[in-house]
């Protein structure tokens, strides 16, 4: 298997450059009752940090590469970033997802214009037709964590943090396939203590860096936004020695509910896993940013986590 280099804070800086003024910077809020402050990507456009890889990546392909178009795999909000960056640059997207996936997420893509697969029924079966697809059509990948291209882009999201919050002691990053941790790595791992957070039921870093390499893993998290099969070998290789912390499905519940509820936002689950490994007392810091990565949550979802026990 050919390896991938990962990128630097140079690229991550040129990413920013491409982007230019197409994505807003978004707010860093301070939080009293949780003593800690709060990266709101979740207010980024098309609903999460996404959408900085995916414009980054599109923007450097051949114009022979634009022609053939691009494809993408995703549970939902990859989907939406790549749907978004491709009809940005009138290039036609097919993106493979599953079913089960939120239907939410599903209905967005579409509606950012892209074609959307729904052959596979869960995400490993999606990678293996990810992979037919792409030998039938000639496509463009456009990974969703492992392409340097994507990680300096999402790397951006860590050269705000830096410059809006350069006192912070911790940097707590919500963990999938290892995308935007492998970004934020390269983008200020060597000046700011960068702490990753995962799943229990979807540990697909955690077990790539136990093994030494990415492994499959049978994700189920009510974090679907992280629900990757497998990590991506970038971030298994770059974030190896970086400080990690698994939390629970009830710990996740938790968080989302106080994020809802007491600094009124409304991420999705996944978007709350940072602040579930700050509110159950697993990072040792006194002035962190959590890092709320998303909030495109189905109204069932949300229901379900905040109706009384």
């Amino acid at each position: 298997m050919v390896d991938i280099e990962a990128p630097s804070r140079d690229d991550v800086e040129r990413a920013r450059a491409t982007i230019g003024d197409r994505l807003p910077r978004t707010p860093l809020l301070s939080s009293r009752t949780l003593g800690a402050r709060l990266k709101c990507e979740l207010f980024q456009r098309t609903g999460s940090f996404k959408s900085r890889g995916a414009l980054t990546k599109i923007a450097s392909l051949t114009r022979d590469e634009k022609e053939r178009g691009v494809i993408a795999i995703s549970a939902g909000n990859h989907a939406q970033a790549v749907a978004y960056a491709a009809a940005a640059e009138g290039i036609d997207a097919l993106v493979v997802m599953w079913r089960g996936a939120s239907e939410q997420k599903i209905a967005a893509t579409r509606g950012y214009g892209a074609h959307v697969d729904l052959e596979a029924s869960d995400p490993t079966e999606a990678f293996d037709r990810l992979h037919a697809l792409i030998e039938e059509t000639g496509r463009t990948l456009v990974h969703p964590f492992d392409d340097p291209q994507v990680l300096a882009g999402q790397g951006t999201v860590g050269l705000e943090i830096e410059e809006e919050a350069p006192d912070a002691d911790a940097v707590v990053v919500p963990v999938g396939g290892g995308g935007l941790i492998g970004g934020i790595q390269a983008a200020i791992g060597d000046r700011m203590r960068v702490v990753a957070v995962e799943p229990e039921t979807s540990p697909a870093l955690h077990e790539a860096i136990a093994t030494g390499e990415p492994v499959p893993v049978s994700p189920r998290s009510i974090a679907d936004g992280l629900n990757a099969p497998f990590a991506g070998r970038i971030a298994t290789r770059t974030t190896s020695r970086l400080e990690r912390h698994l939390v629970t499905e009830d710990e996740i519940a938790r968080a989302f509910r106080f994020l809802y509820e007491r600094a009124k936002l409304a991420c999705e689950p996944a978007g709350a896993v940072a602040t579930a490994a700050w509110l159950a007392g697993k990072i040792d810091a006194t002035n962190p940013v959590l890092i709320v990565s998303g909030g495109n949550v189905a109204g069932r979802t949300a229901a379900a986590i905040l109706a009384p026990p």
